[in-house]
Protein backbone atom coordinates (compact mmCIF):
# COMPACT_ATOMS: atom_id res chain seq x y z
CA UNK A 1 0.00 0.00 0.00
CA UNK A 2 1.42 3.61 -1.01
CA UNK A 3 0.65 5.99 1.81
CA UNK A 4 -0.05 9.69 0.59
CA UNK A 5 -1.81 12.60 2.53
CA UNK A 6 -5.00 11.87 3.00
CA UNK A 7 -4.57 8.38 2.90
CA UNK A 8 -6.41 6.12 5.55
CA UNK A 9 -5.35 3.32 7.75
CA UNK A 10 -7.91 2.49 10.22
CA UNK A 11 -9.54 5.43 11.79
CA UNK A 12 -5.62 7.17 11.28
CA UNK A 13 -5.83 9.43 9.10
CA UNK A 14 -2.53 10.27 7.11
CA UNK A 15 -1.26 14.12 7.04
CA UNK A 16 2.21 13.95 6.12
CA UNK A 17 5.86 12.15 5.88
CA UNK A 18 8.38 12.35 9.16
CA UNK A 19 10.93 9.72 8.12
CA UNK A 20 11.85 6.73 7.27
CA UNK A 21 14.72 3.79 7.30
CA UNK A 22 14.65 0.44 6.53
CA UNK A 23 12.34 -1.07 9.15
CA UNK A 24 9.35 1.16 8.43
CA UNK A 25 8.13 4.67 7.15
CA UNK A 26 6.75 7.39 9.73
CA UNK A 27 3.74 9.93 9.33
CA UNK A 28 2.07 11.68 11.11
CA UNK A 29 -1.71 11.42 11.04
CA UNK A 30 -4.78 12.70 12.51
CA UNK A 31 -7.09 10.27 15.15
CA UNK A 32 -10.11 10.35 13.88
CA UNK A 33 -11.65 8.93 17.02
CA UNK A 34 -9.93 11.12 19.19
CA UNK A 35 -9.03 13.76 17.58
CA UNK A 36 -5.42 14.29 18.04
CA UNK A 37 -2.35 14.02 16.22
CA UNK A 38 -0.35 10.76 15.92
CA UNK A 39 2.55 9.41 14.22
CA UNK A 40 2.11 6.21 12.57
CA UNK A 41 5.04 3.55 11.61
CA UNK A 42 3.97 1.53 8.53
CA UNK A 43 6.33 -1.46 8.07
CA UNK A 44 7.15 -1.56 4.00
CA UNK A 45 5.21 -4.29 2.32
CA UNK A 46 8.25 -6.57 1.15
CA UNK A 47 9.42 -6.89 4.83
CA UNK A 48 5.53 -7.73 6.08
CA UNK A 49 5.75 -10.74 4.04
CA UNK A 50 8.74 -11.29 5.92
CA UNK A 51 7.70 -13.65 8.72
CA UNK A 52 11.43 -12.53 10.61
CA UNK A 53 10.92 -8.77 9.88
CA UNK A 54 7.24 -8.99 10.73
CA UNK A 55 8.08 -10.27 14.43
CA UNK A 56 10.46 -7.61 14.84
CA UNK A 57 7.97 -5.22 14.28
CA UNK A 58 5.60 -6.57 16.44
CA UNK A 59 7.85 -7.45 19.53
CA UNK A 60 8.72 -3.86 19.33
CA UNK A 61 4.85 -2.71 19.73
CA UNK A 62 4.89 -5.10 22.36
CA UNK A 63 7.87 -4.51 24.19
CA UNK A 64 7.18 -0.61 24.04
CA UNK A 65 3.04 -1.13 25.13
CA UNK A 66 4.55 -3.00 27.81
CA UNK A 67 5.88 -0.19 29.27
CA UNK A 68 4.90 2.94 30.92
CA UNK A 69 7.83 5.58 31.48
CA UNK A 70 8.18 9.51 30.65
CA UNK A 71 11.46 7.98 29.09
CA UNK A 72 10.22 6.23 26.72
CA UNK A 73 7.84 6.61 23.72
CA UNK A 74 4.26 5.36 24.22
CA UNK A 75 3.03 3.50 21.83
CA UNK A 76 -1.03 3.91 21.71
CA UNK A 77 -2.25 1.12 18.97
CA UNK A 78 -1.25 -1.45 16.34
CA UNK A 79 -3.39 -2.38 13.22
CA UNK A 80 -3.10 -4.20 10.14
CA UNK A 81 -4.89 -2.29 6.43
CA UNK A 82 -4.74 -5.15 3.95
CA UNK A 83 -1.39 -6.04 3.65
CA UNK A 84 -0.23 -2.81 5.54
CA UNK A 85 0.89 -3.20 8.80
CA UNK A 86 1.33 -0.23 11.12
CA UNK A 87 1.88 1.11 14.97
CA UNK A 88 0.44 4.36 16.10
CA UNK A 89 2.37 6.40 18.67
CA UNK A 90 2.86 9.46 20.61
CA UNK A 91 3.60 12.52 18.11
CA UNK A 92 6.85 13.76 19.56
CA UNK A 93 7.70 17.41 18.61
CA UNK A 94 12.22 17.97 18.70
CA UNK A 95 14.74 16.63 17.24
CA UNK A 96 16.94 13.32 18.07
CA UNK A 97 19.93 13.48 19.71
CA UNK A 98 21.72 12.70 16.69
CA UNK A 99 20.65 16.04 15.03
CA UNK A 100 21.59 18.19 18.15
CA UNK A 101 25.24 16.37 18.44
CA UNK A 102 25.92 17.79 15.04
CA UNK A 103 26.02 21.09 16.24
CA UNK A 104 28.98 19.77 18.65
CA UNK A 105 29.35 18.34 22.47
CA UNK A 106 26.72 19.21 25.00
CA UNK A 107 27.52 20.93 28.04
CA UNK A 108 28.66 18.30 31.30
CA UNK A 109 25.01 19.43 32.71
CA UNK A 110 22.93 18.72 29.90
CA UNK A 111 24.83 15.77 29.31
CA UNK A 112 24.16 14.40 32.73
CA UNK A 113 20.50 15.06 32.92
CA UNK A 114 20.08 13.10 29.47
CA UNK A 115 22.10 9.99 30.32
CA UNK A 116 20.12 9.94 33.88
CA UNK A 117 17.15 10.20 32.26
CA UNK A 118 17.83 7.28 29.73
CA UNK A 119 19.21 5.31 32.69
CA UNK A 120 16.22 5.80 33.81
CA UNK A 121 14.05 4.56 31.11
CA UNK A 122 16.36 2.09 30.54
CA UNK A 123 16.28 0.87 34.32
CA UNK A 124 11.87 0.67 33.59
CA UNK A 125 12.48 -1.28 30.98
CA UNK A 126 15.15 -3.89 32.32
CA UNK A 127 12.74 -4.58 35.21
CA UNK A 128 9.88 -5.37 32.32
CA UNK A 129 12.42 -7.87 31.07
CA UNK A 130 13.21 -5.90 27.86
CA UNK A 131 16.57 -4.95 26.46
CA UNK A 132 17.00 -2.45 24.04
CA UNK A 133 20.14 -3.78 22.16
CA UNK A 134 20.03 -1.06 19.73
CA UNK A 135 20.77 2.18 21.86
CA UNK A 136 22.01 5.18 20.40
CA UNK A 137 21.83 9.03 19.37
CA UNK A 138 19.60 8.21 16.33
CA UNK A 139 17.17 6.38 18.64
CA UNK A 140 16.71 8.98 21.47
CA UNK A 141 14.74 12.36 20.73
CA UNK A 142 15.15 15.71 22.94
CA UNK A 143 11.81 16.77 23.15
CA UNK A 144 10.82 20.22 23.21
CA UNK A 145 9.61 20.54 26.73
CA UNK A 146 13.21 19.15 27.92
CA UNK A 147 12.86 15.34 28.42
CA UNK A 148 14.82 12.27 26.41
CA UNK A 149 12.33 9.66 24.93
CA UNK A 150 13.85 6.06 23.89
CA UNK A 151 12.53 5.31 20.33
CA UNK A 152 12.73 2.29 18.59
CA UNK A 153 12.78 -1.03 20.40
CA UNK A 154 13.04 -3.09 17.00
CA UNK A 155 15.80 -4.80 17.92
CA UNK A 156 14.26 -5.08 21.64
CA UNK A 157 14.10 -8.63 23.03
CA UNK A 158 12.73 -10.26 26.20
CA UNK A 159 15.94 -10.44 28.96
CA UNK A 160 15.21 -14.37 29.16
CA UNK A 161 14.25 -15.38 25.57
CA UNK A 162 17.44 -13.57 23.27
CA UNK A 163 16.29 -15.59 20.24
CA UNK A 164 19.23 -17.25 18.07
CA UNK A 165 17.72 -16.09 15.38
CA UNK A 166 18.25 -12.17 16.01
CA UNK A 167 22.29 -12.76 16.52
CA UNK A 168 22.10 -13.33 12.44
CA UNK A 169 20.44 -10.57 11.53
CA UNK A 170 21.52 -6.77 10.62
CA UNK A 171 19.89 -3.94 11.51
CA UNK A 172 18.43 -0.93 8.60
CA UNK A 173 21.12 1.58 9.89
CA UNK A 174 23.76 1.60 7.39
CA UNK A 175 26.18 1.55 10.26
CA UNK A 176 25.20 -1.97 11.23
CA UNK A 177 27.94 -4.46 10.30
CA UNK A 178 26.05 -7.58 7.87
CA UNK A 179 26.79 -11.17 9.00
CA UNK A 180 26.86 -12.20 12.89
CA UNK A 181 26.50 -9.78 14.74
CA UNK A 182 22.97 -7.27 15.35
CA UNK A 183 23.27 -3.69 16.76
CA UNK A 184 24.74 -0.54 15.31
CA UNK A 185 28.60 -0.61 15.25
CA UNK A 186 29.96 2.15 17.52
CA UNK A 187 27.42 1.48 20.20
CA UNK A 188 27.78 -2.53 20.34
CA UNK A 189 28.48 -3.69 23.37
CA UNK A 190 31.73 -6.02 23.57
CA UNK A 191 29.29 -9.08 23.86
CA UNK A 192 27.40 -8.02 21.14
CA UNK A 193 29.90 -7.68 18.73
CA UNK A 194 31.17 -11.51 19.46
CA UNK A 195 27.85 -12.56 18.72
CA UNK A 196 26.62 -13.39 22.20
CA UNK A 197 22.99 -12.47 23.81
CA UNK A 198 22.83 -8.65 24.82
CA UNK A 199 21.61 -8.72 28.79
CA UNK A 200 20.64 -5.52 30.68
CA UNK A 201 24.65 -4.62 30.63
CA UNK A 202 24.89 -4.59 27.05
CA UNK A 203 22.64 -1.29 27.05
CA UNK A 204 24.91 -0.13 29.84
CA UNK A 205 27.77 -0.27 27.85
CA UNK A 206 25.89 1.43 25.10
CA UNK A 207 24.37 4.53 27.10
CA UNK A 208 28.34 4.84 28.05
CA UNK A 209 29.08 5.27 24.66
CA UNK A 210 26.22 7.52 23.45
CA UNK A 211 27.11 9.73 26.95
CA UNK A 212 30.90 9.64 26.41
CA UNK A 213 29.93 11.67 22.79
CA UNK A 214 27.49 13.42 24.19
CA UNK A 215 30.62 14.85 26.29
CA UNK A 216 33.12 14.92 23.52
CA UNK A 217 31.25 15.24 20.41
CA UNK A 218 33.27 12.34 18.70
CA UNK A 219 31.70 9.26 18.32
CA UNK A 220 33.76 6.87 21.01
CA UNK A 221 34.98 3.93 19.04
CA UNK A 222 34.85 5.20 15.60
CA UNK A 223 37.33 3.57 13.24
CA UNK A 224 38.20 4.08 9.26
CA UNK A 225 36.22 0.63 8.91
CA UNK A 226 33.03 -1.51 10.80
CA UNK A 227 35.68 -3.98 10.85
CA UNK A 228 38.04 -1.73 12.97
CA UNK A 229 35.78 0.15 15.06
CA UNK A 230 34.38 -3.94 16.64
CA UNK A 231 38.10 -4.42 16.98
CA UNK A 232 38.81 -0.77 19.32
CA UNK A 233 35.35 -1.94 20.98
CA UNK A 234 36.84 -5.36 21.53
CA UNK A 235 40.34 -4.13 22.87
CA UNK A 236 41.03 -0.32 22.89
CA UNK A 237 39.36 2.14 25.80
CA UNK A 238 37.58 4.75 25.27
CA UNK A 239 39.72 8.43 24.46
CA UNK A 240 40.53 10.22 27.68
CA UNK A 241 37.55 12.81 28.70
CA UNK A 242 39.93 14.85 30.69
CA UNK A 243 41.70 15.46 27.05
CA UNK A 244 38.42 16.57 25.35
CA UNK A 245 36.96 18.93 28.10
CA UNK A 246 38.93 20.38 30.56
CA UNK A 247 35.34 20.95 32.67
CA UNK A 248 34.32 16.88 32.72
CA UNK A 249 34.85 16.01 36.30
CA UNK A 250 37.02 12.93 37.32
CA UNK A 251 33.96 11.47 39.37
CA UNK A 252 31.98 11.62 35.99
CA UNK A 253 35.09 10.07 33.91
CA UNK A 254 34.88 7.15 36.15
CA UNK A 255 31.05 6.69 35.52
CA UNK A 256 31.96 6.64 31.83
CA UNK A 257 34.44 4.61 32.09
CA UNK A 258 33.15 1.77 34.30
CA UNK A 259 29.84 1.90 31.80
CA UNK A 260 32.46 0.87 28.66
CA UNK A 261 34.00 -1.61 30.85
CA UNK A 262 34.63 -4.59 28.22
CA UNK A 263 33.35 -7.25 30.76
CA UNK A 264 29.62 -7.16 31.71
CA UNK A 265 30.70 -7.81 35.15
CA UNK A 266 32.54 -5.06 35.96
CA UNK A 267 30.16 -2.48 34.56
CA UNK A 268 27.06 -0.73 36.37
CA UNK A 269 24.95 -3.61 38.08
CA UNK A 270 22.09 -2.04 37.04
CA UNK A 271 20.46 0.94 34.97
CA UNK A 272 19.30 2.21 38.34
CA UNK A 273 22.63 1.96 39.65
CA UNK A 274 23.86 3.84 37.31
CA UNK A 275 21.32 6.44 37.20
CA UNK A 276 21.55 6.93 41.10
CA UNK A 277 25.65 7.71 40.58
CA UNK A 278 24.99 10.04 37.64
CA UNK A 279 22.46 11.69 39.91
CA UNK A 280 25.38 11.94 42.61
CA UNK A 281 27.67 13.30 40.32
CA UNK A 282 25.22 16.12 38.77
CA UNK A 283 24.82 17.54 42.54
CA UNK A 284 20.90 17.33 42.32
CA UNK A 285 20.05 14.49 44.54
CA UNK A 286 18.65 15.43 47.88
CA UNK A 287 20.68 13.47 51.05
CA UNK A 288 17.58 12.08 52.35
CA UNK A 289 16.31 10.77 49.18
CA UNK A 290 20.13 8.94 47.82
CA UNK A 291 20.17 7.62 51.27
CA UNK A 292 17.63 4.65 50.57
CA UNK A 293 18.77 4.12 46.99
CA UNK A 294 22.62 3.37 48.28
CA UNK A 295 20.90 1.20 50.66
CA UNK A 296 19.35 -0.94 48.49
CA UNK A 297 22.58 -0.56 45.44
CA UNK A 298 24.33 -2.99 48.39
CA UNK A 299 27.25 -1.89 50.19
CA UNK A 300 29.97 -2.20 47.52
CA UNK A 301 27.86 0.67 45.22
CA UNK A 302 27.29 2.43 48.54
CA UNK A 303 30.77 3.07 49.32
CA UNK A 304 31.73 3.76 45.45
CA UNK A 305 28.60 6.30 45.50
CA UNK A 306 29.52 8.00 48.72
CA UNK A 307 33.00 8.39 47.10
CA UNK A 308 31.69 9.44 43.98
CA UNK A 309 29.72 12.61 45.52
CA UNK A 310 32.46 13.16 47.42
CA UNK A 311 34.76 14.08 44.51
CA UNK A 312 31.75 15.19 42.61
CA UNK A 313 31.14 17.78 45.56
CA UNK A 314 34.97 19.19 44.92
CA UNK A 315 34.57 19.72 41.22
Amino acid sequence: MTLTAGSRLGPYEVLAPLGAGGMGEVWRARDTRLGREVAVKVLPDPLAGDAVALARFEREARAVAALSHPNILAIHDVGREGTTVYSVMELLEGETLRSRLREGPLPPRKALEFAREVASGLAAAHEKGIVHRDLKPDNLFLVRTGQVRILDFGLATPVAEPGPEDSRLPTAEPATGPGAVLGTVGYMSPEQVRGRPAAARSDIFSLGAVLHEMLTGRRTFQRGTAAETMTAILREDPPELTLASGHVSPALDRIVRRCLEKEPEERFGSAHDLAFALEAVSGSSAEGAALPAVARAGPRLARWATLLAVAAAGV
